[in-house]
């Protein structure tokens, strides 16, 4: 049987444009997120909001894919971005969903690679910097609200994993580099993984607990 291979990162940037579902599947209570289906949690690491959803069929991979995007923001302005991409096999004839590995945008500015076992499911995470973009179209939708978000320097947290088969589960956290109480230089270099040292390298390493949290945070309800 064929395989469903699921490009994960590509389906973000096309898939703005279908229009908006309701979102159900997602609970929020406080600071923790209740997805029904595959059955899972989390803890995000303060209270956020959903600001938009939508889902998109791809009937050459028989899957759908759901994108929930879950934010915090200070006076309409986006401090904390939490994007939930989760695809679903629709045709039970078909494989089981496979997803690519984890890639960072530049090797020089990744800072941790890694997996976790939880029973028999693994996360694969990495942590790196980006530079957010207001001007992607992925982020439009959020943008038309009236919300802003700053061309600015971010950390970003990803995680991956495959819930029997039947779902992948693709997680993105990013948080400005400049909310964490640290002065942080706004050039590139500064923050590359050989040199990072300073305001630089406290603003990471507070990152890194907090995203670190959110994996362990995982909990999946197996049937």
């Amino acid at each position: 049987m064929k395989k469903i291979i699921l490009l994960l990162i590509g389906v973000i940037f096309i898939a703005w444009t279908i229009a908006p579902a309701d979102g159900k599947d997602l609970e929020i209570q406080g600071k923790k997120l209740i997805f029904q289906k595959p059955p899972f949690t989390l803890m995000l690491p303060s209270e956020f909001h959903l600001i938009h959803f939508y889902s998109h069929e791809n009937p050459t991979e028989s899957s759908v894919t759901r994108v929930y995007f879950v934010v915090k923001e200070k006076n309409k302005q986006i401090e904390e971005m939490f994007i939930v991409q989760i695809a679903d096999k629709t045709n039970p004839q078909a494989g089981p969903i496979v997803a690519p590995p984890l890639k960072p945008y530049t090797d020089k500015r990744m800072y941790l690679k890694d997996k976790i076992k939880k029973g028999e499911l693994v996360i694969d995470y990495l942590i790196q910097l980006m530079a957010w973009n207001p001007d992607a179209p992925s982020l439009q939708p959020i943008v038309k609200k009236g919300i802003v978000i700053p061309n600015l320097w971010a950390l970003q947290g990803q995680s991956l994993f495959i819930y029997q088969g039947e779902h992948a589960v693709f997680i993105r956290y990013s948080k400005a580099a400049n909310v964490f109480g640290f002065k942080v230089s706004e050039e590139g270099d500064k923050w590359n993984r050989e040199s990072i040292s300073g305001n630089e390298k406290k603003t990471y390493e507070a990152f890194q607990k907090s995203f670190i949290g959110v994996i362990d945070s995982i909990r999946v309800k197996n049937p």
